[in-house]
């Protein structure tokens, strides 16, 4: 009997994550389809506000009951049915390493570039799957043709790990790297379109983007900016570490040229999980960050020759997909807006604290910076930990200095409740 339980359950884990057996089928596909009944004619924007449809999400969740966790822009957990995939994958692995790794496993590489591809709205020969956005975007940061002189364009409030690999190119290889600066909020696209603009000269050949800055939650026209950028012959790259899985967009629509994510924040696939897309005619062109034996092919596989990496993460991302397209696209975003905007309103009418961050919905979702008058982001984010046991994360970069807070999809409204009056008892004692 321990045999036949062993063998099934190890065809089950063979089948993957996009067959019936799939442990999302098995775990949660009941539940959700039931609660996806009752909400089905409703609009996202009012299915956001209803609770008892995201009751049903957040069981789906372990975190810790003891600590409020609104850092979910570093990090988010992982529903308990990725966790598992995970675990049963690795104990898998190890009943023989190089067998069920590199014959097994590694065989589920193409189902699942399938599925990415279909939520990211693109050509899966577009798709690249490794471990983060900052090897995503380096692979293309570092395989770009650029000569001393070249020019680049980004931001001082771009991600420090895109800003340190571009200094890097500048100090070795002599290109130019030039850093415009933002004052955010900004509700104005073309003001920011102008800017990049403004920069521009006979030499500019890359305009980097942020679609969403991680330190306040700006969101960026990267669309209007890329197609600007074309006009003038301009390649874009654009950095999505926060914008997958959260806004509801397919990659082509943002018409830039090159576009890495990491899984493991809005998608909640397991950490140390990421993805590269690079337009099918621009791949050839780009060299690998890690060796391959044919660098200058056309084939986005080239991109993935990492070495012994986890197969049971990556196979993990999966069930990931499953849960994210179980709720919806917009459902989420319009869910995690709302969370957001629910706190924030309310705690912006209190005397002394400021909202760094824009709450139309064209300009922000789920990340948003918050500031008391008086206090550093350290003693802010200090304080909510210490007295209240709600996890954030204080920011001093550039010209931006605030408490990042940010909600996904297992907070509670009452959470976010307790948040409010934290923030309100902190404001009147200084």
């Amino acid at each position: 009997m321990y045999q036949r339980r062993k063998f099934l359950q190890q065809a089950g884990l063979l089948a993957g994550a996009f067959s019936a057996s799939s442990l999302f089928n098995q775990l949660h596909a009941a539940e959700m389809e039931h609660a996806e009944k009752r909400i089905k004619n409703l609009s996202p924007e009012d299915v956001a506000a209803d609770e008892d449809y995201w009751t049903v999400i957040q069981q789906a969740f372990t975190v810790n009951p003891n600590i409020i966790n609104l850092n979910n822009g570093g990090v988010s957990p992982s529903p308990r049915v990725v966790q598992e995939a995970v675990e049963r994958y690795n104990k898998l692995s190890n009943e023989g390493p190089s067998y069920y790794m590199w014959r097994i496993l590694d065989q589920g590489r193409e189902p699942l570039r399938q599925k990415l591809a279909e939520l990211a709205g693109c050509n899966p020969e577009e798709v690249a799957i490794n471990r983060n956005a900052t090897e995503s975007l380096n692979t293309v940061i570092f395989g770009l043709e650029l000569k001393a002189g070249d020019e680049v364009i980004g931001t001082k409030q771009d991600y420090p790990n895109m800003i340190n690999a571009w200094r890097q190119r500048e100090q070795r290889e002599g290109i130019k790297y030039i850093q415009i600066s933002f004052n955010f909020p900004i509700e104005n696209d073309e003001e920011i379109v102008t800017a990049y603009e403004n920069a521009i000269t006979s030499k500019t050949k890359i305009i980097h983007v942020t679609h969403i800055i991680n330190w306040v939650g700006q969101v960026m026209p990267v669309k209007k900016i890329a197609q600007m950028a074309h006009k003038h012959g301009i390649e874009v790259i654009c950095d999505s570490a926060h914008s997958f899985a959260l806004l509801d967009y397919k990659i082509p629509d943002l018409e830039c040229d090159y576009w890495g994510t990491s899984l493991h924040k809005f998608l909640s696939a397991p950490i140390g999980s990421g993805m590269l897309w690079i337009k099918k005619e621009k791949i050839e062109k780009i060299w690998p960050l890690v060796c391959n034996d044919k660098p200058r092919s056309a084939d986005i596989r080239k991109f993935e020759t990492l070495g012994t990496r986890s197969f049971p993460i990556e196979q993990g991302i999966g069930e990931a997909v499953n849960f994210q397209n179980a709720i919806g696209n917009k459902r989420k975003e319009e869910r995690i807006r709302y969370l957001k905007n629910y706190w924030a309103e309310r705690v912006s009418v209190i005397p002394k604290v400021k909202i760094n961050t824009s709450l139309k919905p064209q300009y922000s979702c789920s990340i948003c910076g918050v500031s008391i008058d008086g206090m550093t982001p350290g003693e802010l984010d200090a304080a909510l930990f210490n007295n209240y046991k709600i996890h954030t994360v204080g920011i001093v970069w550039e010209n931006i200095s605030c408490v990042r807070i940010t909600p996904h999809v297992y907070t509670r409204i009452e959470d976010l409740n307790k948040l409010v009056r934290a923030i309100d008892e902190i404001a009147k004692k200084k």
